[in-house]
């Protein structure tokens, strides 16, 4: 009779065990964040998180968070996945299958409004992640015809090799950033946009594509730019600092569902992120970000190439040597001037769907930032880490190509805007 017992004794003690090596591990585990966060320890347990990611350098803020711990750091089970385009990102996220993602900043406008996907579905913008870094490509046709970050020549350019054929340029998205970029760098430099195709390529496919003569142009992110000019089958006319210096580029954009229902989470995630941003903006780190983000898993493509516009050393090609941008390279930081979410630029993103032609009516512009916006979130998160939310939404800003002013409190229906 005193079997039973004395296995139940046993059962007992190794039950009181585990209980206390579970308290222990539960203590043990825990630490503490700069801002006073408690975060979790190495091995979150919680439910997983998943952020989408294009093949860019601009996707740096989440790799390097996943890369260097950041997000296990803050307690977060993170997965990160890599996607095929753009379309895929914006499906995706309006689904549910990502929570968030490394998103063109121009994406939530255009699908809320329709240029790109159904009205009124809601892609929300928790905070920016880079400033800079893309460019507008040519081929080698161009080669002679134009000069580094002149528009002159430009429009002969394309008309007389329009004579020949149709030219084509490229794009990421329409409505997105690098679709914009592209479109006023073409009305810049007075190049009738009715009379060029305009077509969508996913950014890691665009290298491949001019080398078959698919396209004269295009607009990309790094690394393709350089890459293109690596392989020797275009050259870079000008980067998009140039159209806008400091303009707004991509951002963390979160599915709905995921910014009601797990706020406290996404908080952690843009605390993990605004770390990673601050970490990249230092250039000492710059060469092993290169590293990590040019793995296969990630971009793909070579570390060296990466580094060198991630540096602003841009190898231009054609005959144009190179080209070394002081302040204006690839910006992830900025003592939280890129991170900010402003609604200004939001409102001017519309603006330019209305003077493009992709919306024949003004939107309700104000209305529309401030529901895709989360900047109040934002202001919240950057407090408790004690990094400084700049004034300056909805002031006028100056677009730098062609010497144009904005004013988000008075946009129009879309006109161009008028000269200083």
């Amino acid at each position: 009779m005193k079997r039973p017992l004395s296995i139940l004794s046993s059962l007992l003690a190794v039950l009181l065990v585990m209980g206390v090596v579970t308290i222990l591990n539960s203590c043990s585990s825990n630490t503490t964040a700069a801002d006073g966060t408690a975060l979790a320890g190495d091995a979150p347990a919680g439910k997983k998180i998943t952020l989408g990611i294009i093949p860019l350098t601009d996707c740096a803020p989440l790799v390097i968070a996943h890369e260097k711990g950041i997000f296990k750091k803050y307690g977060l089970n993170v997965e990160i996945s890599k996607e095929a385009s753009w379309a895929n990102v914006r499906d995706k996220l309006l689904t549910g299958e990502l929570d968030g993602a490394h998103c063109l900043f121009g994406m939530p406008f255009s699908v809320y409004t329709g240029v790109s996907g159904k009205a009124g579905s809601e892609m929300q913008i928790a905070m920016m992640l880079n400033n800079n870094g893309q460019a507008i490509t040519l081929s080698n046709d161009f080669c002679g015809k134009v000069g580094f970050q002149n528009l002159d020549g430009m429009a002969a350019a394309v008309s007389a090799m329009g004579a020949k054929k149709e030219l084509t340029f490229a794009m990421t998205y329409p409505g997105g950033t690098h679709d914009i970029w592209l479109r006023y760098y073409l009305a810049a430099a007075g190049v009738d946009q009715q009379k060029v195709r305009i077509i969508t390529i996913p950014p890691p496919q665009m290298v491949a594509n001019m080398k078959v003569g698919n396209m004269d142009g295009f607009c990309v992110g790094e690394p393709w730019n350089q890459v293109a000019v690596k392989q020797n089958i275009g050259f870079t006319h000008l980067a998009s600092q140039d159209i806008w210096k400091n303009h707004p580029e991509k951002a963390l954009v979160v599915n709905k569902q995921f910014s009601e229902g797990r706020r406290e989470d996404l908080k952690l995630v843009m605390k993990a992120v605004l770390e990673a941003s601050i970490w990249l903006d230092d250039l000492k780190n710059r060469g092993e970000a290169a590293e990590i983000i040019g793995r296969q898993s990630y971009v793909n493509a070579p570390a060296n190439e990466i580094e060198a516009r991630l540096l602003g050393e841009y190898d231009l090609g054609c005959d144009f040597g190179k080209y070394t941008y002081k302040d204006d390279y690839m910006l992830y930081h900025n003592k939280g001037m890129v991170n900010f979410p402003r609604k200004a630029y939001g409102i001017w993103y519309m603006n330019q769907y209305v003077r493009f032609g992709y919306l024949k009516d003004a939107p309700d512009y104000k209305a529309i930032a401030d529901k895709l916006i989360l900047q109040d979130l934002y202001a919240e998160v950057a407090k408790e880490m004690g990094i400084a939310v700049p004034e300056d939404d909805m002031q006028p800003f100056t677009i730098d190509i062609d010497k144009s002013t904005f004013d988000p409190n008075s946009p129009g229906a879309g006109a161009p805007v008028a000269k200083k």
